[in-house]
């Protein structure tokens, strides 16, 4: 039986100040959230306004998935435990789970990469595959 890939920074403290983009993806990427970004935007916010030590950056809700950029500041919750949250708020609305299990993440270096990253994010282009080292050039 094959496990899910584990993606994360295995010598990384997910607690660190910094920014942190987060992509997170409906089961079956079924569009579940078209018609209803505001009732996703609105756990997300309550979500930051109940939770100290984390702020928005930037995001976008589509149909079938969310893209954040989270930013920790002295938090003591780990980013997975952040996102945890925010899944568990937004399935709750929906009256069920309606998450892929896991989600993808990538600790953000500099200000380049966090700038081209917004830009991403804004245009949503439909690549499959993000290469995170064009974001460093």
């Amino acid at each position: 039986m094959l496990g899910r890939k584990n993606t994360r920074l295995t010598s990384y403290n997910y607690k660190t100040d910094g920014y942190y983009f987060v992509t997170a993806v409906c089961n079956f990427r079924q569009n579940l959230f078209f018609g209803k970004e505001t009732l996703v935007e609105k756990e997300l916010r309550d979500l930051q306004a109940k939770t100290p030590g984390v702020d928005l950056d930037y995001f976008v809700v589509m149909p079938n998935h969310i893209h954040i950029i989270f930013i920790l500041h002295n938090c003591t919750l780990h980013l997975g435990e952040v996102v945890r949250r925010f899944k568990a708020k937004v399935s709750h609305s929906f009256g069920k789970n309606i998450w892929q299990a896991n989600y993808y993440e990538h600790v953000i270096r500099n200000e380049t990469a966090l700038t081209k990253i917004r830009e991403y994010i804004q245009n949503n282009p439909q690549e499959l595959l993000l290469k995170f080292e064009q974001f460093y050039k």
